[in-house]
């Protein structure tokens, strides 16, 4: 970045209210100012809130709060109390601002609140902290000076501007001589402490910046010096993917270019006020947000030099929202009518946000946090427009934006997230000129509990590319407790081996079965579990089957050829541990599985009462539709009115009817709502629902919940937590002590114990896409094509060797869909012959393998 103009370089350092509101924090500022100027000739120059929540009681007294005075007192004790705090004598240290804070509140002013009386108290936070800051810096031994921010921030008017606006919330110039850089450079310590919030207005006296004014004038300073950096330093690491708050799982976003982080930070982003971004952005300084508490994390660079990054970066969502809708005929083709409409909001100082039109409709959106949005201002906004058009106003609206590049580009990415809005009433979506942002406007009681789905689907469509290690860095969670701690793959410690059976022909899978009986054991110690049943469409292999029997699991089917597999595969298996779960099964299958002597489940009433010679006098399990789906995709889901799973709760009461006029017995109630569930309460809301429904039926002893228990397939995926589930199910469970617990889980089982081992066939670079081609492809993996699923990918040929080299990974089958996985990292020297181990593929790959381009079907192996 350019030195400024005298050879001095200088680093700003901005300091937040929760930064500077306590002792151990300001020895952090300290040593940061201290660090950061220990380079040759580097000067620091930090700015200052005001102490936490002090500008909050100063807002209040500027707008004339009834118990201003007790509020004054109040901020006065406070103060000396830090003072005390910090070592300090708060008569000599605060006596002359103190007096000032006093005299504010019996100023002739304060009657009138006038404007230059407001913007005066609501200066007087940053200028008691910095005070404050720079006699406990200077105590200890820091050589620092104070500034007076109003002596070097000037006010401008711009165009169109309020009187309130020209004084409380103010922009500054943003260009500075070499006389004014001299002069800042002409102090006489290398450190300097000044406010942010205050500027000097054009009459002389003091103007304040408005919301997010502190982290604007660390920017303009910035700027104006043409510094090295701005560090905005705050209690939050920087920038995230989502709120972190409402969000756990919202990942830090490392680097953005300016435009980015301008319309995350101007969407719902509270990190970092999107003005603060401007003056940086012209002088081209470089910022970074930081987190006071936790410095050696990486936090959020901000600068020109971040490489365009296609996708999502962040969602967020703005509450408070107000529509205006505009209607009437008369628009269409009306030369002027926009200009009628916002000459009228123009007129009662309000600025427009987003803009939907149509030929007969215009709806605008109004920012509370840009506007004084108030009863009164759209009532009379609303008597204005009704002389030209029909106006409707709708609030309060929550606007939920995606930020990232190429939106447009992105749109075919994302359908889930089209799906989750068509549930919710939408009443704008706009889509920025830039290409940077696509915003939908919902009631904001709609949006509660919306942010962590969209999170999740933008992520597993792959729309939010959380892979790239240059701008995604670690979840909010893992930065609060630390990176799930999972142990080594067992394939990491049988490389040998699996490269000995590669060598026998490729594509291979690999099952490994002390991970089985792992996994087994682990469900096994679930006390509140009777009944646990393995779904074998995951994996059907014969020793997996009988491993699994033999650790005292039953099977569950879902069609006639897996009952007979089963059989074959398990000879003697006592016929009471085998469950049939079809769907939409012929009934000649229903005939072979009573033959057969195995628990039958139904889940339509329209089977029963065509065929009831079936189902006569038989014991009967029922499958029930809870009205909703879970997973980890919406092909997954097997709940709610889009699937064809279960028996609708509305039609429960007739088919026990039904089934009474049968004399069958229905014994059993059970659902499955999705599979990759990772949430352990999900079961036990589903208990407590089954046990509800049961308690009506009568006849039941068992209440089955499914299985969809989720695997960590991405490295940054927590395990299942198995401890809060059986936790969970234990509570519930001693609510309904009578029913026996039964459980179907597939993927748990079986998803880590397999591998699928393929061979490198070329390595190819098109249009600056590097991609890996394997002997193995959808056909042998269906997965990925069908869910957009996660695999890990590993050269195993050279597993030690650094993955430098980003790529994307595909297969031989004549379809677009035959992706692997896209920029992943594999080593830069991957090359024909490299055996490639993709993980985690126990589940549902052989299973689903198919001879699709006449291709052969993998081989299967079984390590012990």
């Amino acid at each position: 970045m350019p030195a400024s103009p005298t050879g001095t370089p200088w680093v700003v350092l901005k300091f937040g209210g929760t930064s500077v509101s306590q002792r151990h924090r300001w020895d952090t500022i300290g040593r940061l100012a201290s660090k950061r100027a220990a380079g040759d000739d580097v000067r620091v120059l930090v700015v200052v809130s005001a102490l936490s929540g002090v500008t909050n009681e100063l807002t209040a007294i500027a707008a004339g709060a009834g118990d201003s005075a007790a509020r004054v007192d109040a901020l006065v004790a406070r103060h000396r109390e830090f003072a005390v705090q910090l070592g300090l004598d708060p008569d000599r240290v605060l006596a002359e601002r103190l007096d000032a804070l006093r005299e504010l509140a019996r100023d002739p002013r304060a009657a009138a609140q006038a404007l230059d009386w407001q913007a005066e108290v609501l200066a007087q936070g940053e200028l008691l902290s910095s005070t404050l800051g720079v006699a406990y810096l200077a105590a200890q031994g820091l050589d620092i000076g104070w500034l007076d921010a109003r002596d070097w921030l000037d006010a401008i008017e711009l165009p169109n501007q309020s009187a309130w606006s020209r004084r409380l919330s103010v922009s500054c110039r943003r260009e500075a001589d070499d006389a004014w850089r001299a002069r800042l450079a002409a102090q006489p310590t290398r450190l300097l402490l000044t406010q942010g919030f205050i500027a000097r207005h054009g009459d002389g006296g003091t103007a304040v910046l408005g919301r997010g004014g502190s982290d604007t004038s660390a920017a303009l300073f910035g700027g104006l010096l043409h510094a090295r950096c701005v560090e905005i330093w705050t209690d939050v690491p920087g920038m995230f993917t989502a709120n972190p708050r409402e969000v756990p799982d919202a990942r830090l976003l490392t680097r953005l270019d300016y435009a980015e982080a301008q319309e995350i930070a101007t969407t719902g982003a509270k990190v970092l006020h999107p003005r603060s971004l401007g003056p940086c952005r012209v002088s081209g300084v470089p910022m970074a947000i930081l987190d006071t508490e936790r410095p050696d994390l990486p936090g959020t660079r901000i600068d020109g030099d971040a490489s365009p990054v296609p996708g999502v970066k962040a969602i967020s969502r703005r509450n408070g929202i107000v529509l205006v809708s505009m209607e009437t005929v008369g628009m269409w083709q009306s030369v002027g009518f926009m200009a009628d409409i916002f000459e009228r909001f123009r007129r009662h100082g309000l600025s427009v946000d987003l803009i939907g039109t149509a030929e007969t409709n215009v709806t605008v959106s109004l920012d509370p946090s840009e506007n004084l949005v108030s009863t009164d201002v759209l009532a009379r906004l609303s008597e204005d427009l009704a002389q030209i058009c029909r106006v409707k106003v709708i609030a309060p609206c929550a606007a939920i934006t995606l930020v990232g590049r190429g939106m447009r580009s992105l749109l075919h990415r994302l359908s889930d997230v089209w799906a989750t809005f068509g549930q919710e009433r939408v009443h704008l979506i706009s889509q920025s000129s830039n290409d940077l942002n696509l915003t939908f406007v919902i009631d904001e009681a709609d949006a509660d509990g919306l942010l962590p789905e969209l999170h999740a689907e933008l992520i597993g469509s792959g729309a939010m590319p959380v892979a790239d290690g240059d701008v995604f860095g670690p979840s909010w969670r893992e930065i609060q407790h630390g990176r799930p701690q999972r142990a080594p793959a067992w394939w990491q410690g049988a490389r040998e081996r699996l490269l000995g059976l590669a060598a026998v022909g490729t594509p291979a899978y690999a099952y490994h079965l002390p991970t089985v009986r792992e996994r087994a054991c682990a469900l096994l110690a679930v006390a509140a579990v009777d009944r646990r049943f393995y779904a074998i469409k995951a994996n059907p292999h014969p020793a997996i089957l009988r491993t699994l029997a033999e650790e005292g699991f039953g099977l569950e089917c879902v069609s006639q050829g897996e009952l007979e597999h089963v059989f074959a595969s398990v000879p003697g298996i006592d016929p009471a541990r085998v469950l049939f779960t079809p769907s939409f099964a012929p009934r000649a299958e229903y005939e072979a599985a009573f033959a057969h002597g195995v628990t039958v489940t139904l889940d339509n009433l329209e089977a029963l009462s065509r065929w009831p010679d079936i189902f006569r006098g038989r014991d009967l399990w029922l499958r029930v539709d809870l009205g909703r789906g879970d997973g980890h995709h919406a092909k997954v889901v097997t709940g709610g009115a889009a699937s064809k799973f279960g028996l609708a709760l509305a039609s429960v009461d007739a088919f026990a009817d039904a089934a009474r006029a049968l004399d069958a017995r229905i014994t059993g109630i059970h659902a499955h709502l999705g599979s990759g569930i990772g949430q352990p309460r999900h079961w036990r809301e589903v208990y407590a629902e089954l046990a509800a429904i049961a308690d009506g039926i009568g006849t039941v002893d068992t209440i089955d919940i499914g299985g969809g228990l989720t695997i960590p397939y991405k490295p940054e995926d927590a395990p299942f937590d198995v401890v809060a589930w059986a936790e969970g199910l234990a509570e519930i469970k001693a609510a309904w002590p009578r029913y026996r617990l039964a459980i179907e889980p597939g993927r748990y089982l079986v998803a880590e114990a397999g591998v699928l081992l393929a061979r490198v066939t070329q390595v190819v670079e098109k249009l600056g896409v590097r991609r890996v081609g394997l002997d193995a492809g959808m056909n042998a993996l269906m997965r990925p094509a069908l869910y957009d699923a996660w695999h890990g990918i590993h050269n195993l040929s050279r597993h030690d060797a650094p993955a430098d080299m980003a790529c994307d990974v595909v297969g031989p089958i004549c379809e677009s869909s035959d992706v692997f996985g896209t920029g992943r990292r594999l080593p830069a020297a991957t090359a024909e012959g490299d055996v490639v181990l993709l993980a985690d593929a126990g589940a549902y790959g052989f299973a689903m393998a198919n001879t699709y381009n006449l291709r052969e079907l993998p081989r299967e192996e079984v390590l012990e």
